[in-house]
């Protein structure tokens, strides 16, 4: 590059920088910038006569006015004309000016290309150099298209100079990674490899990135690289530091070189050629031994590019996994630097030896630092690096060790950050599974796992040890009894309830002989967790007691006197009502022989892959996890705890098994078609028996689950003719089928909407393809819903897109941002959906949601209508009684109080109003009242634009069943709606 002379200075710059820099103010910048703008123009636009030097200067102030964050609209043309200079100073300010201000869909990129052709056409090292630097940067398809097929002919070119040759490649790398499908792979491919034999190291490295990149693209094009990358690796490597020395930094030898290439060794496989091979192995030793070696020098430089280099050659070794020697001394290398004191070089180490641990060679070496991690889990101050210990614990461990890493793993667990909790659960759940010695101990970690760290035990965590449990027989008493024991303690965990409800509901007649197990002992323990648990906790412990009775006779009017009370029958929650009314109704009209045929013990379940093991996979990407049990699998062969072995042939039905779906999870195996099908258990936890069609479930993670129609869980199969399967079909008779599926259309359905008024989670759509639910959270005047669409097929949905339409009003009023979902759903899967919501003014509409998807080559058409109502922008207030009748008074204009008398539609529960009250957004004001039958509440609606205070007051008429609802507001528009949105709760 030619050296810049005295006169190119430019003083009018530097004065224009130095009084931005005096400026005392923001204003006074931008008024000397506007200025400066203005003066600019008018040279620009008057004098026609401007030299290359006022060009250069002038585009020189407009890019570091556009420095400053302002924008600049002109001065384009200017530059464009600055790159057909032939002073270097005014090109290269030029071609700088293009790179960062001119958008790669700017009307100049054609006025562009041609200059940048002319420049490459020149022969001119010092414009060719500029011209590529301006492609790489700009970097836009249209670019790509222009030179993608010119550059590599000045790469391979005999005659291009070495600084050229380094810029071309780089270009053209950089033009792969934005338009790869533009780069030709042509006769060009065979020349190019040959620069990693080049004099200059300069042009080596840059060729080397390139070739990297290119083989990961096509490796067979670029397959003698690996000859000449061994033989300049050797070169490197055993040259002394002066025989390099315009590359050697702080006395290691090219070590960027070195480490592209040994990178772009590991894009193939080890070498066949044994003196190739032989040669690599002698590099790698090389760079262990210099490993070993004194530091040439203290400073951080030097280890940091000798580690660099190290690093990278373990990588390549842990690749080729094909030298025992190798590996081992790899990992004894990695096992010094787990007590280096530098922080990085602690996290590599860890993060090299989970790959090592997969390895049959240096499985056993890794092994032996298994106190040095377990002390760095316990010690490590850096939580990434406690999180790569975890990692090293999981991979290293198998069947002589997994006791203890378990144990350690608990332990840790109790005191470890709340980011990782959930991984080290799944991972001890997995270990404890995988490596089980006897199923006792497998049971007792989990149910440990579950009351160490209960909210981080996924669902997935105890559907696996139910249905491991389910699966040996000779493991249920133990189960039932230690479940039994656990539930005893004052506090409990709600995923501890639901193991124990599961457990006992299916085996609790295992340790019913024992006075102090006895069934109505068990019925009473899990009761007295009722009333603490959440809805689905709850609506499995109702199919627990539906089991007792089964099981248990002689607590059957105990367990009827629960379902029959009001809290059960009248519960708000339409699933709980729906589960205590059927229940009661089924343990009132059918047989003991019926009951016992319908509520019969879980059959075992089909083998398939750990949905723990999968929901892992998910978490960490398809690298690590995945590579360290396949490897293990391989390793071992041994059989799991479920007592089969995993074979090759059921790989793909495990990889399509998707852990979000429930059903999926724990569906019994066919059972012969000679007899009727029992309804197992677990449909029972998850299905109202006598629904034509079952309510969806909310799990307590936000994840909904579609239940299969409850005519298929109680119905025959096809070719049942038994005496029981008739019996059944009697007693159900008076139900409907299932609707048949129909052809979707786009008409908008309303019939959850009224549902989500006083609640913010559910299930808002399904039919036979799909189901939507939401899960939503507001705060003042904005709101985030999450929405999930869940494809209850086992077919892809195609073409999968929602969009969020609103009336003209409604837009003005609410503003929505959607995010992009994904437009392909697996069977079984389900994708999710981000809507953030601001409310800027009241409003009574809501937004319409629509979904479009292909289905067997059908397009589905879905309009649900959302569930965004003005009561969601409600924040409580906490009032006296005296401000309450205060306010309440000030409120008294006509237009301001609305007043609704209406007939009850539901039964007047106390609770259930307040809860109802309370859902609607309103704090619930006890003691205001003088009435102490009346309910009042007070908040306020929060938007963009204004505050509303709203007080309402509900009137019970408890022998009329009927309600009275005022409600007073600042604003008579949101009064009337607030009292049409709550009066059609009650």
């Amino acid at each position: 590059m030619p050296a810049v002379s005295k006169g190119d200075g430019m003083r009018g710059l530097a004065v224009f920088i130095s009084d931005i820099r005096n400026c005392k103010s923001k204003e006074a910048e931008i008024k000397r910038i506007n200025k400066e703008l203005a003066n600019i123009r008018s040279k620009f636009k008057g004098d026609k006569a401007l030299d290359g030097y006022s060009k250069k200067k002038y585009v020189c102030k407009l890019l570091f006015i556009f420095l400053l964050g302002h924008d600049i609209d002109f001065g384009h043309m200017e530059a464009v004309n600055l790159l057909s200079s032939n002073k270097y100073t005014e090109k290269q300010i030029g071609y700088l000016f293009i790179s960062v201000l001119v958008n790669s869909n700017s009307d100049l990129i054609r006025l562009i290309n041609n200059a940048i052709k002319n420049d490459l056409a020149s022969r001119n090292p010092t414009f060719m150099n500029l011209a590529l630097h301006c492609i790489a940067n700009v970097g836009s398809r249209e670019m790509a298209e222009a030179f993608a097929a010119d550059i590599p002919r000045i790469l391979v070119a005999g005659d291009t100079m070495d600084s050229v040759k380094q810029s071309a490649a780089l270009c053209l790398l950089r033009l792969n990674r934005t338009s790869p499908d533009l780069v030709p792979m042509g006769e060009w491919t065979a020349r190019v490899v040959h620069l990693l034999n080049d004099q200059h190291l300069g042009v080596v490295t840059a060729a080397t990135s390139l070739i990297t990149t290119l083989a990961q693209k096509s490796q067979d094009d670029f397959k003698t690289s690996m000859s000449l990358a061994v033989a300049r690796l050797s070169r490197i490597v055993t040259s002394a530091s002066i025989d390099l020395q315009d590359y050697t930094y702080y006395f290691v030898a090219a070590p960027w070189l070195s480490v592209k290439l040994l990178r772009l060794l590991q894009c193939y496989p080890p070498p066949e050629d044994t003196g190739l091979r032989g040669r690599l192995t002698e590099c790698l030793e090389t760079i262990l031994n210099k490993a070993q070696e004194p530091p040439k020098s203290k400073k951080v430089q030097h280890s940091n590019a000798k580690n660099a280099v190290l690093f990278e050659a373990i990588s390549l070794i842990i690749h080729h996994d094909s030298e025992p020697t190798l590996l081992v001394r790899a990992c004894n290398q990695l096992g010094q630097f787990l007590q280096h004191r530098e922080t990085n070089l602690r996290y590599l180490a860890l993060e090299s030896m989970c790959t090592l641990a997969s390895s049959e060679f240096s499985h056993e070496a890794v092994k032996t630092h298994i106190e040095t991690v377990i002390n760095a889990l316990k010690t490590e101050r850096d939580v990434s690096v406690r999180q790569r210990a975890v990692d090293l614990l999981y991979a290293m461990c198998d069947r002589s060790n997994a006791k203890q890493i378990v144990a350690e793993m608990l332990s840790y667990l109790e005191t470890a950050d709340y980011s990782i909790r959930e991984e080290i659960v799944l991972k001890v759940a997995i270990l404890a599974e995988k490596y089980a010695v006897d199923y006792t101990w497998y049971v007792d970690t989990i149910l440990n796992l579950i009351r160490v760290a209960g909210d981080h035990v996924s669902e997935e965590v105890w559907y696996r040890v139910i249905q491991i449990v389910i699966n040996q027989e000779d493991v249920q008493g133990y189960s039932a009894k230690t479940v039994f024991e656990a539930l005893q303690a004052p506090a409990c965990h709600e995923n501890l309830v639901k193991v124990g409800g599961y457990i006992l509901g299916e085996f609790g007649n295992l340790i019913a002989g024992d006075s102090r197990s006895s069934p109505l002992v068990q019925f009473n323990l899990l009761h007295s967790k009722f009333h603490l648990c959440s809805v689905p906790t709850r609506a499995l412990l109702l199919s627990a007691y539906i089991k007792f009775i089964n099981l248990f006779p002689e607590v059957k009017p105990t367990i009827q006197e629960v379902l029959r009370s009001d809290s059960q029958l009248r519960n708000a929650d339409v699933e709980l009502q729906q589960r205590a009314v059927e229940y009661l109704r089924l343990s009132c009209i059918a047989s003991t022989d019926i009951l016992a045929t319908v509520l019969e013990e879980m059959p075992p379940f089909p083998e398939r892959e750990s949905s723990i093991l999968a929901k892992l996979k998910k978490k960490k990407g398809s690298g690590n996890v995945a590579d360290i049990d396949e490897a293990r699998r391989e390793r071992e062969k041994e059989r799991s705890i479920n007592g089969s072995t995993e074979h090759s042939n059921n790989s793909d039905a495990a990889s399509k098994f998707s852990p979000t779906v429930v059903m999926d999870l724990l569906t019994p195996a066919p059972l012969p078609s000679n007899r009727p099908r029992p309804v197992s258990s677990l449909s029972l936890l998850q299905t109202p028996l006598l629904a034509p069609c079952a309510a969806p479930i909310i799990l307590s993670t936000g994840m909904m689950v579609a239940p299969y129609p409850s005519t298929d869980l109680l119905g025959p199969n096809p070719s049942a003719s038994s005496a029981g399967a008739s019996l059944l079909v009697d007693v159900f008779s008076d139900n409907p089928a299932p609707a048949p599926l129909k052809v979707l259309t786009a008409s908008v359905c309303e019939e959850n909407f009224s549902r989500f008024i006083c609640k913010n989670n559910g299930v808002l759509y399904e039919n036979q393809l799909l189901q939507i639910g939401l899960k939503a959270e507001y705060r003042q005047n904005l709101g985030r819903i999450y929405v999930f669409y869940g494809n209850k097929t086992s077919t892809q949905f195609l073409n999968f897109s929602s969009t969020i339409s609103s009336q003209d009003i409604l837009k003005t009023q609410l503003n929505i941002h959607a995010k992009t979902v994904d437009p392909t759903v697996d069977g079984g899967a389900q994708v999710q959906q981000i809507l953030n919501i601001e409310c800027v003014s009241d409003f009574t509409d809501a937004p319409l949601l629509d979904i479009q998807f292909r289905y067997g080559g059908i397009l589905q058409n879905i309009a649900v209508k959302l569930p965004v109502m003005l009561n969601k922008f409600f924040q409580p207030t906490e009032m006296m009684s005296q401000d309450f009748f205060q306010r309440w008074k000030q409120l008294g204009a006509p237009q301001q109080e609305v007043q609704k008398i209406f007939k009850a539609k539901h039964g007047m529960d106390t609770e259930v109003t307040k809860a109802k009250i309370i859902g609607f957004g309103v704090a619930l004001l006890d003691g205001v009242d003088p009435n102490p039958a009346n309910f009042v509440g007070a908040g306020v609606i929060h938007t963009k634009s204004t505050q509303v205070g709203c007080l309402l007051r509900l009137e019970p008429n408890m022998q009329a069943q009927m309600y009275r609802l005022t409600l007073r507001t600042s604003r008579e528009t949101v009064s009337q709606r607030l009292c049409n949105l709550l009066s059609e709760q009650f």
